[in-house]
């Protein structure tokens, strides 16, 4: 039989044909499926295992919650029965008063609270003093000030050396000079430096937002100055304030600046921080080797232990305050009894020279601890006392809130610098080797 080749049929056959064949059958849609919402089974083998871990979770965090629980109250218990060495005041004979004190202006005592600024505390208050010896001007001035200003430094040297350099509230009253110096500074009333309700002063959260954000830097290798320093000042600001960039002070508008320069009197310049360590030649310019002395500053003038404390006396009683700072934690340190001096479970008074005092530098029991702001002398039984304006909680458990008696002997010991003015130096200075 012959095929046929169905490209050569024409058209009209081909659909002809197409035509006759039965009719193709059209496909149905499929059901629709119906979908709807039911209780979720958890597979009863998971359930179980899942249920086991949780119990056992539960088991280990309760024993961890014990063991913290037991953690907590043998800390509580231990700080409850600390014991700290303290002498009594046998053959102590102190003035009974601060009113029994030769003593020189200076405003009442001002907390410092919950804060490492003793330094500012007390220089301010010392400025405050030299402020009216040499104008007659009472101007409370602000303690939160340099504080500020200090952090921000800090904090651009933490930037700089790329996390390698401290942070911390403490510093030297030439901090206080050296902020002044760049910023001015301001009456207390426009920069209190203080948001709490309660107005006390506590830098806990504010250093530990700080070191939050310091450590966020580092570890994220973080070092533009200019936008962390945005930051930290943000974070200053939150729990400070912001400082003024101008305010108005007697009917007249002026920057800090022009408060210091203007309204003040005093001249910076003309103030010395002096130290006594057989570790430097004496007579020469040296570095205070502290921690609070972040910035390396060698301006410290060493001067041999005599003379030093000759020195100290000689500025109170001639109508001069002085800073002096030193170690606080001593036996005869003694807030509830208001009174500082060196027990006989030390040295002998007539011990006290210039090894003695180097000895206990080295080996650290003599320290950088606090700052205080020397006001008045008194001769007494013998003995020099020196009155003490002291912002710190333990100058608060006496009788005189904020004012100690330090005694003589205590200031050769475990007072390690002074600062005051260059006119009590005008027999010293000569002798400075350059």
């Amino acid at each position: 039989m012959k095929k046929i080749n169905i490209l050569t049929i024409p058209l009209f056959m081909f659909m002809a044909v197409i035509s006759s064949f039965p009719a193709f059958a059209t496909p149905q849609d499929p059901p629709k499926n119906q979908v709807t919402y039911e209780p979720f089974k958890k597979d009863k083998v998971l359930e179980e295992i899942e249920k086991k871990q949780e119990d056992l979770q539960k088991q280990e965090d309760d024993e961890t919650q014990k063991i913290r629980d037991r953690q907590k109250t043998e800390k509580e218990t231990e700080k409850n029965e600390k014991k700290v060495l303290k002498a009594d005041l046998s053959g102590v004979y102190p003035p009974k008063s601060p009113g029994e004190f030769k003593q020189y202006f200076h405003f009442p005592p001002v907390p410092q609270y919950l804060t490492s600024t003793c330094w500012s505390f007390s220089t301010t208050s010392y400025f405050e003093s030299e402020i009216y010896r040499l104008s007659g001007k009472k101007i409370k001035l602000s303690e939160m000030w340099a504080p500020y200003f200090e952090l921000i430094e800090k904090c651009r040297r933490f930037i700089r050396e790329r996390g390698d350099s401290l942070v911390a509230g403490g510093a030297q009253s030439n901090s206080v000079i050296r902020i002044w110096k760049e910023h001015g500074i301001v009456p207390a009333e426009f920069f209190p430096g203080v948001k709490n309700k309660d107005d006390r002063h506590n830098h806990d959260p504010l250093m530990k937002e700080l070191d939050s954000y310091l450590a966020y830097i580092k570890d994220n290798n973080l070092w533009n100055e200019e936008e962390n320093l945005g930051h930290i000042t943000l974070i200053l600001n939150k729990y400070l304030g912001e400082p003024p960039k101008s305010f108005t002070y007697n009917g007249k508008t002026m920057t800090p600046l022009e408060f210091l320069q203007n309204e003040t009197g005093l001249h910076l310049d003309d103030y010395y921080s002096l130290i006594s360590t057989s570790r430097f030649p004496f007579y020469t310019m040296a570095e205070y080797d502290v921690p609070d002395n972040w910035w390396h500053n060698k301006d410290y003038l060493n001067l041999p232990l005599d003379q030093w404390y000759n020195l100290i006396k000689k500025t109170i009683r001639s109508g001069h305050t002085l800073v002096i700072g030193g170690d606080v934690s001593e036996p005869g340190h003694m807030g509830e009894k208001d009174v500082a001096f060196i027990p006989t479970c030390d040295i002998p008074e007539n011990y006290i020279h210039q090894d003695s005092r180097e000895y206990r530098i080295y080996n650290k029991t003599s320290e950088d601890d606090h700052g205080v702001h020397l006001v008045g002398y008194k001769q007494y039984k013998g003995k020099d006392w020196f009155l003490i304006k002291d912002s710190s909680r333990s100058a608060r458990k006496g009788k005189f809130e904020g004012y100690l008696f330090f005694r003589g002997d205590y200031i050769k010991l475990k007072i390690l610098t002074c600062a005051l003015h260059k006119d009590l130096l005008k027999d010293i200075l000569p002798k400075v080797k350059k």
